[in-house]
């Protein structure tokens, strides 16, 4: 008898992969319930699934991979202590949301060379955004406590100063709990009259409505990502000038990196040879460049289409 794993339908490439192996349980991500990973020895999800007790108590469940870069959505300390093993999908977007943010700088005209870019949050997204801001001309300060922590002050700005001094501010920083909230008003208070900011990293790590009564202070505003999605703030919607369904790291290479990096560990846990070296093949790559502003107005025309139109979004290239 085959194992079961429990797919979120949305991660692609999959159709045919697993089948030789394990029997295939595929749903929408929102959809995976209890009763569905009751028997499961393995769950390949998204952000979209919560896997923690509610989920997970009572299951046959010993294997989470999420496609994703974070695991915030995933109670660590609940699958260490229940013997779950987990693995994740480190960098496998950052490329697409370096992307994002360079189209974003440029078409706002953000991207001068008199301007400083801060970058908060140094890991595998932010160090390809710094390289953007340098790329274009920009000064780049830098920010983030457990790099400086493990690697010494140099090359690092602490954040009152990165705040006083940068033009644009983008935030790259995970959502750990002590993160919620993270951009709070004596955030916004501190960031130089007149600069913009971009999040592109997770909803959750702003206060929204501390960034709307900061708005007034604010030049431009970019959003790709919100609270309480799919159901977003939809005044911080009208107060955005690039407004976008999180979709920042939806590249077309991500999206093969993140399902390669789960069918990998997929098949280091279970020992199948087969999955270990995994590889997509046969997609070929648009050629045609990113358009922000296509993103943008399908938001913008109907809201309420939030998670359609991430499960629907047509990968792009992110070629930098």
């Amino acid at each position: 008898m085959r194992p079961v794993v429990v797919v979120d339908r949305d991660i692609p490439f999959l159709e045919g992969v697993l089948e030789p192996w394990f029997e295939v349980r595929s749903l929408a991500g929102r959809a995976i319930g209890p009763a569905a990973v009751r028997d499961a020895a393995a769950l390949l999800v998204r952000t979209r699934t919560r896997c923690d007790a509610a989920l997970l108590d009572g299951s046959a469940v010993r294997f989470i991979a999420t496609a994703t870069i974070g695991t915030d959505h995933i109670d660590l300390k609940y699958c260490d202590s229940h013997g779950i093993c987990v693995a994740s999908a480190p960098g496998c977007n950052a490329a697409a949301v370096a992307q994002y943010v360079r189209v974003a700088l440029r078409t706002l005209s953000l991207d001068r060379p008199d301007a400083t870019l801060g970058v908060v949050g140094v890991g595998h997204v932010g160090s390809l955004v710094a390289e953007v801001g340098r790329r274009a001309g920009m000064r780049v300060l830098l920010n983030d406590p457990p790099r400086e922590a493990a690697e010494g002050p140099a090359g690092f700005t602490p954040l009152p100063e990165l705040l006083a001094q940068s033009d644009v501010v983008t935030l790259h920083i995970p959502l750990w709990p002590e993160n919620r909230d993270f951009a709070d008003a004596a955030f916004f208070a501190s960031m130089k009259p007149g600069a913009s900011f971009i999040n592109a990293s997770r909803g959750e790590v702003v206060d929204e409505d501390a960034l709307l009564a900061a708005r007034p202070n604010l030049d431009k505003l970019v959003i790709d990502v919100w609270k309480n999605e799919p159901e977003i703030n939809r005044e911080l919607l009208a107060a955005a000038d690039i407004a976008t369904p999180h979709i920042a790291g939806y590249s077309l290479q991500g999206k093969i990196n993140g399902t390669q990096a789960v069918v990998r560990a997929l098949g280091n846990h279970f020992g199948i040879d087969a999955l270990r070296d995994f590889t997509v093949s046969g997609v070929e790559l648009p050629q045609d460049s990113y358009d922000i502003w296509r993103d943008d107005t399908a938001l913008r025309s109907n809201p309420s289409s939030f998670e359609s139109l991430r499960s629907h979004y047509p990968y792009r290239n992110d070629r930098l």
